[in-house]
């Protein structure tokens, strides 16, 4: 197989996957959206959090709702933990990886608040304890994930409320390019429901 012959097989296998994922999510994203608008309407924020590329996509979400997506409009309360390295080192260091963002949570989230919580996998464990510490504290739940759920999805965890935009493909890589485009809608949706 040629370097362009895998380029072309890396974008046909990337709107095949956004193709599969569209029939299946555009509902969940949507309930996600509203589940989101009616938290900011309430004096709610969204925390967002991830490992890895994951953690980008946290970022991202948070950056595009305190700046803007694509319409001049005021910032909307978003905080991505994954962002300030002297807290996750300083958890990591004195507690566990484990409690990273969980601590955070624990501090920042309040009734009402949602998190929206990335993984490809659903096994980090991370944010598996993240999403335990959201339901303690009141928050609902958005988890974008991929594969089969993984452990958040066998275990049950999301609560009655709660949405999972779970993409269907085993391929990290095209779990994170549909979730860039879950990011999208979401920022997207939110802008139209809250300024037309």
């Amino acid at each position: 197989m040629s370097l362009q012959d895998r380029i072309y097989q890396h974008f046909t296998d990337s709107i095949q996957t956004k193709h599969e994922a569209l029939e299946l999510l555009a509902t969940p994203i949507e309930a996600a959206a509203r589940l989101i608008v009616a938290s900011l309407l309430n004096n709610g924020k969204v925390l967002s959090c991830g490992n890895g590329g994951s953690a980008g996509d946290a970022q991202h979400f948070s950056s595009e709702m305190l700046n803007r997506y694509e319409r001049e409009r005021p910032s909307l309360p978003a905080i991505a933990l994954s962002t300030d390295t002297s807290t996750i080192t300083s958890i990591a260091n004195d507690y566990s990886y484990d409690e990273i963002f969980a601590k955070q949570l624990r501090a920042l989230g309040q009734e009402g608040d949602i998190l929206l919580a990335y993984t490809t996998s659903g096994n980090s464990s991370n944010i598996i304890k993240a999403i335990h510490v959201a339901h303690d504290r009141g928050l609902s739940v958005i988890a974008v994930t991929g594969r089969d759920g993984g452990q958040l999805a066998s275990l049950s965890l999301l609560q009655d409320g709660d949405v999972e935009l779970r993409v269907p493909s085993s391929s990290t890589a095209r779990i994170q390019e549909v979730h860039l485009v879950i990011t999208h809608c979401l920022c997207d949706l939110i802008d139209f429901q809250l300024f037309g």
